[in-house]
């Protein structure tokens, strides 16, 4: 037993609770990891480099970031071509109520659930527009906007800049743990054990239907709103995506994104169907990945085509791509960070340790335990990803010791980070939220903390008891 191989992932939690940046904490990790394994001053910066690039070299890795890449690509050129201003403008025109509102809030997920900010910068500036219409404070207006958000696209099993990487962490749990499985298929098994999103998401249905509030729309003014109350409800300019300078086309939304829905079903099935199978199973088993991959491609050199055809320069196509994709960036230095520790932790026998050191926990109690560690730890970061990151590996090494139903286990896992990208004042849900609503992101954050508390603890219930029964 090797108690070296836990330190790397003690010395991430705190840095990453103490410094708010999950980046610089992961690397820091890797580093320490890399120390360990090369205790000498040029060898443990050899072995933490080698960690970082054996986990980027990985295919499947790689095709991670080329989705991830292209996808965001693909919303800068429909950002920037007027899809996302246009969609705003026609539903504000269209829609004369709350009703209306909220239903154009819940229907719309359905087309917008590729990424959590691209649905609050879709679905924002509409709720601002018609803010004076609707009798709720904006406080309750933004939490509606968030529970169709993280909470409901962490529950999608295709077509979302999530699918790839809780996929990823899953496989590379697995491998540290020596375990066989179909990552992607318990990924599918884990959705229906999510319980706090799904419970965010029967809140947030009673607040957006059947909740009446007490206080006027105009009280939740904040005092640091430079814009005055006359310009409350002004949409244009609260965000960069509804600019008054862009363009206005709606279909630019629309087209893109449902091109890319049914290109990944299309290819998931046409992949099956090489493989020698059938129906349902077709899609079940095809190479989902690849598939995503392929359609966000042909979407984009769809769409490339015709914006050219519509005189938008090549040049400025492509200039807005990269800018697009590069807004990723961050995104794709997590992944390589929590790829290099999972590879470093490999190294150290990270698995074996908590394996024999961990054994002795009651397989009933992992899910609750996994999950309240995890809404901690993804409270104090703020990330979701980083916490699925740091989380997943512990989570599968103690639930094949113990016997715990890995799907629940994950979906505990999945849970919990959702839980800190939803209620954290440091996610960026939560701030590109308040940015467009004009909200104070502290104060928003500790309205939204009680109902997210609420759901986490029935989630908690939940884990303890589901588990006698698996």
């Amino acid at each position: 037993m090797n108690w070296l191989s836990i330190i790397p992932f003690i010395v991430v939690v705190i840095a990453a609770i103490w410094t708010k940046q999950v980046v610089p904490s992961l690397l820091f990790a890797v580093i320490v990891a890399g120390y360990l394994a090369e205790p000498d001053w040029l060898g443990g910066m050899t072995a933490a480099l080698g960690f970082i690039v054996e986990g980027l070299t990985d295919k499947n890795n790689l095709k991670i970031i080329i989705f991830l890449y292209a996808f965001s690509g693909l919303i800068g050129l429909i950002r920037t071509s007027g899809g996302i201003k246009g969609f705003v403008e026609q539903a504000t025109n269209k829609i004369q109520g709350k009703k209306g509102a909220f239903t154009l809030t819940w229907i719309s997920a359905l087309g917008t659930f590729s990424a959590p900010s691209f649905r609050i910068v879709t679905i924002g500036p509409v709720m601002k527009a018609m803010r004076r219409k609707i009798p709720m404070t904006k406080q309750e207006l933004g939490f509606v906007i968030e529970t169709t958000a993280s909470p409901f696209i962490v529950l999608i099993p295709v077509a979302t800049a999530f699918v790839g990487y809780m996929s990823s962490v899953i496989q590379l749990s697995l491998n540290q743990s020596n375990l066989e499985g179909d990552s992607y298929m318990l990924f599918l098994q884990s959705i229906p054990f999510n319980f706090f999103a799904i419970s965010m998401l029967l809140i947030g249905f009673y607040l957006s239907f059947f909740h009446k509030s007490k206080k006027k729309a105009t009280d939740a003014e904040d005092g640091t709103n430079s814009q005055g109350k006359d310009d409350d409800d002004q949409w244009e300019d609260c965000h960069p995506a509804v600019a008054k300078d862009l363009p206005s086309n709606a279909w630019h939304l629309i087209v893109p994104l449902l091109s890319v829905i049914v290109f990944t079903f299309v290819l998931m099935y046409a992949l099956g169907v090489k493989k020698d199978k059938e129906g349902l199973q077709a899609l079940i088993n095809a190479n989902v990945l690849d598939a995503m991959v392929l359609a966000v491609v042909v979407t984009i050199i769809g769409f490339v085509l015709y914006l050219k055809v519509r005189a938008m320069p090549l040049r400025k196509q492509m200039n807005d791509l990269v800018i697009g994709g590069n807004e990723m960036m961050n995104v794709i230095l997590l992944l390589a960070m929590v790829w290099g520790l999972s590879q470093g932790s490999e190294v150290l026998g990270f698995a074996d340790t908590i394996s024999s050191s961990l054994k002795w926990i009651p397989a009933s109690f992992v899910a609750v335990l996994v999950f309240l560690i995890g809404c901690g730890l993804s409270y104090f970061i703020g990330s979701s990803w980083g916490t699925w990151g740091i989380l997943m590996p512990v989570g599968i090494s103690i639930a094949s010791v113990s016997g715990s139903s890995l799907p629940i286990v994950i979906g505990a896992v999945f849970a919990s980070g959702t839980f800190g990208a939803f209620s954290s004042p440091l996610s960026d849900n939560t701030n590109t939220t308040a940015g467009i609503l004009n909200l104070n992101p502290v104060k928003y954050a500790k309205f939204k903390l009680k109902p997210a508390l609420i759901a986490a603890g029935v989630a908690s219930a939940l884990y303890f008891v589901l588990p006698f029964f698996f």
